[in-house]
């Protein structure tokens, strides 16, 4: 099986096409004002509009009202939502899109009762736990946190780059890798030979 992967954090068309071309299956919008990758609506309408068919376009949100996602969605023509917050499942499943729910792991947080109340999730993205920061901090958990038989797809994230995903895939086994900073040049800037660098470790795992 390939690994997906998904890079987050795309702010600029430039970013998003490099990605696409050098094979990512999507791309993250982060919808969240607090995060240094923060983009608006309007901007991520104009590069969802050139990207190739085949690559998703992912919307990140943080504990969102309604109506505001509401609104991206008229404007943003979204594959799949990304809910980083406390959200409920009734919140997330409020959309009429699929989605996918982001868990910040800790040891005692019991993951397997976390994907049985988001059992309609599309799949659970492992992130790292960080006091007051909701992703995109670069920094890596205890993936043996992980139980081996989650009954949603797992997507990995939290500090992976191209010195440390290949590892990642071959003990977590996930079903996509999710990366930002590993990738960057600067927040919201990507480098394309990070991602290169990034995109062969995964493909090297998967052999």
């Amino acid at each position: 099986m390939t690994t997906a992967v998904k890079i987050c954090g795309i702010t600029r068309a430039e970013d998003a096409l490099a990605a696409a071309r050098l094979g990512a299956h999507a791309l993250g919008f982060i919808f969240y004002a607090k995060s240094p990758r923060h983009v608006v609506a309007q901007r991520v309408a104009e590069i969802v509009r050139v990207l190739p068919p085949f690559v998703a376009a992912v919307g990140l949100f943080v504990n969102p009202e309604a109506n505001d996602v509401e609104r991206v969605l008229e404007q943003v023509p979204l594959d799949l939502l990304q809910f980083h917050g406390e959200e409920s499942p009734a919140f997330c499943n409020r959309f009429r899109v699929p989605y996918i729910k982001a868990v910040r792991v800790r040891a005692g947080l019991d993951l397997l009762q976390y994907a049985q109340l988001h059992s309609a999730a599309r799949g659970l993205l492992l992130d790292a736990f960080v006091e007051g920061a909701h992703g995109g901090t670069g920094t890596a958990f205890d993936w043996s946190l992980i139980p081996r038989e989650l009954p949603l797809p797992v997507i990995l994230s939290g500090g992976l780059n191209p010195d440390n995903v290949a590892d990642a895939i071959r003990r977590v086994r996930p079903w996509a890798v999710d990366v930002s900073s590993g990738v960057e040049a600067s927040p919201g800037i990507k480098d394309p030979r990070k991602i290169t660098a990034f995109m062969n470790e995964v493909c090297s795992a998967d052999v």
